[in-house]
């Protein structure tokens, strides 16, 4: 038999899986419970609503997301390192996602429950926006990194740029979800994050960089 604590990781985590295997608007509380193995009475014990919920599951994904994305952007890799691989999590993000059958493509369930939801479920809109706001930092800091490094063209906006990073992976991973094609979200991922951030062209093609590499295409 459960605590109260497990009983409230497994509504968590029932929230997120059928968030990632149906869609917001699909899921009741009735099959939550039924999913989860709880009574309705332990679910409201624990969340007020349904959007209460998801919000909280939301945020317990995303502080369990945190120490990949951390690692990705650790100050002690290089920008360009960093923008690598990036690329790379936001792939097998989707190679690797949980509870989506046979879709090549399942995009971020969370945010676009976000996007879809109206004023009676703010709260599901607003832990989108917070999460959507945290993965733009992280990006800034890339992005700030790449044009301290003088390896974009231009003067850029780093909030911008980190912002229009963000949106444009929201979207390509929606139109790959649209035509059911990871093969697209290869192909373009990279070539679209590199014009957005007007990355050098010397720099686009290289994998992973080394800091003397670096230097070493400076020199010529």
């Amino acid at each position: 038999m459960r605590n109260a604590t497990e009983t409230r990781i497994k509504l968590l985590e029932t929230a997120m899986q059928l968030l990632w295997s149906s869609s917001y608007h699909h899921v009741g509380v009735s099959e939550i419970c039924k999913q989860a193995g709880v009574t309705k009475g332990a679910f409201y014990h624990h969340f007020e609503s349904k959007a209460t919920l998801f919000a909280a599951a939301g945020r317990y994904y995303w502080d369990k997301s945190k120490e990949a994305l951390r690692d990705v952007f650790s100050p002690d890799v290089t920008p360009l390192d960093q923008f690598s691989r990036y690329v790379d999590l936001v792939i097998e993000g989707q190679v690797n996602k949980p509870f989506c059958g046979d879709a090549e493509v399942s995009g971020c369930p969370l945010f676009t429950a976000g996007g879809q939801v109206g004023p009676e479920d703010e709260e599901v809109q607003v832990c989108s926006q917070e999460l959507a706001s945290e993965q733009i930092k992280y990006l800034a800091c890339m992005v700030r990194g790449l044009k301290g490094d003088g390896m974009l063209n231009g003067d850029t906006d780093v909030m911008v740029l980190a912002r229009m990073m963000f949106q444009y992976v929201q979207g390509l991973l929606s139109y790959g979800k649209v035509f059911n094609s990871m093969d697209t979200v290869r192909s373009d991922l990279h070539e679209g994050l590199c014009r957005i951030l007007d990355l050098r062209k010397e720099y686009r093609d290289l994998k992973v960089v080394s800091v003397h590499h670096v230097a070493n295409i400076r020199a010529v």
